[in-house]
């Protein structure tokens, strides 16, 4: 195992816990001892074996992420690029596998991760798909506030929108014309600061209204679904 170790030619990190049952640490440490350069030890203090913590396992992937990405080869880079050729300079792809509910997506060349919460079988990796949504509201809320309000000259420091999303029995809408089944709500709150006049909160209030998000899902909506 040491000569194994010792040929390896490869970075190596190792994680260990001082409490692992199943792993000692006399282990760990006739491993790095064996290692050669480059590599990294790093304690994980009261994790367990498996990493049942989801705190203790998004630690790891965050320091191995972090670790990792020096050793990352050209290679690696030109597959990343050829991965990237690959994404359409508009819209968004997403691919789910048959394991869960985790989602890949790609936004030209951006990464994005959706999931479901893990109780309803997901594992909270990432965003559900209605959060995204609503976020895409609220962003696309904020940009409009700033937009508008550098336009004027006004002193706008910081716009913050909260949204929260639900579903509602339509009959307690009073605005709206459907009045069976349920409904979508957009509950959005908006917070601005910096020095600015009550008529100049009210009128980005007003503006809030007019974001490209908001028109659209306001609007008629065609989605048109094909087979490739």
């Amino acid at each position: 195992m040491r000569d194994t170790i010792r040929n390896l030619g490869r970075p190596l990190l190792l994680f260990h816990s001082p409490i692992d049952q199943t792993v000692g640490v006399e282990n760990a440490a006739a491993i790095y001892e064996a290692a050669k350069h480059p590599k990294s030890y790093v304690s994980l203090d009261q994790a367990d074996h498996l990493l049942t913590n989801p705190d203790d396992a998004t630690y790891v992937a965050h320091v191995l992420a972090a670790w990792a990405v020096r050793y990352l080869d050209a290679t690696s880079a030109e597959q990343s690029a050829d991965a990237d050729a690959d994404v359409p300079e508009s819209g968004v792809t997403a691919t789910t596998g048959s394991d869960g509910y985790r989602t890949e997506m790609r936004a030209r060349h951006h990464k994005l991760i959706a999931d479901e919460p893990a109780s309803v079988g997901g594992e909270d990796t990432g965003p559900t798909p209605y959060e995204y949504l609503s976020a895409g509201l609220a962003a696309c809320t904020t940009m409009t506030l700033q937009m508008y309000a550098r336009r004027k000259g006004w002193p706008l420091d910081e716009a913050h929108v909260d949204v929260q999303h639900n579903k509602i029995h339509a009959e307690d809408c009073a605005d709206c014309d459907t009045k069976e089944g349920k409904i979508d709500r957009f509950t959005r709150t908006v917070s601005v600061t910096g020095d600015l006049s009550d008529e100049q909160r009210s009128r980005l209030l007003d503006i809030a209204n007019k974001c490209p998000v908001h028109r659209t899902l306001h609007s008629e909506i065609d989605v048109v679904t094909t087979v490739a």
